[in-house]
């Protein structure tokens, strides 16, 4: 089944004023916030199972690479200047900075590059918007796992950082291409 265009992005990209896209990229940064609190802390990980990393894929999918990576470029501020945004409604420069902050910073990235691969398919179709949301996932991995391994190591950094979360992310990749593809039939 195609994906077309979203409402959203068809709509905003007609009217580009600055005052609509910085409501959208700051309406978008608090939804990812919202998710914050939706979290599992697993006790032998620092890193929780985090529904925010995926919000972050959506959005981009939905908002194309330059104001997909400003919401969260804004969220990331948010959680820098103390608001509780983090997963599990942590925030402040610590988070930032510590095991799980690498993490945090591809959620840029990844934001970018999902939104960039959606922009260019002419006609989006389920199976090439859950791929690019795919790389979206792999971008968050290559900026968090190396991080996470400053605080313990490659080989903890992976049976950490990847190897609980693998089978999850593909099942919220599946999720979030499901609601693309509704999204798209409202």
């Amino acid at each position: 089944m195609a994906l077309n265009y979203s409402t959203l992005l068809t709509e905003t990209y007609a009217d580009r004023s600055w005052l609509k896209d910085a409501a959208v990229i700051l309406g978008a940064s608090f939804l990812i916030a919202l998710f914050a609190p939706i979290t599992i802390h697993l006790p032998f990980t620092p890193v929780p199972i985090a529904t925010q990393g995926h919000v972050v894929l959506v959005l981009a999918a939905l908002l194309g690479s330059k104001r997909g990576a400003l919401a969260v470029l804004t969220y990331l501020f948010q959680g820098a200047v103390n608001l509780p945004v983090f997963a599990g409604g942590v925030g402040g420069l610590a988070a930032l900075f510590g095991p799980t902050g690498g993490y945090l910073l591809g959620y840029v990235a990844a934001a970018f590059v999902t939104g960039y691969l959606v922009e260019r398919r002419s006609e989006r179709k389920s199976l090439s918007v859950f791929a690019a949301m795919g790389l979206g996932n792999l971008v968050i991995y290559l900026f968090g796992l190396p991080w996470l391994a400053r605080f313990c190591g490659w080989e903890n950094a992976l049976l950490l950082g990847l190897a609980p979360f693998v089978i999850g992310d593909l099942l919220k990749l599946v999720a979030g291409t499901k609601l693309l593809q509704k999204l798209n039939r409202v």
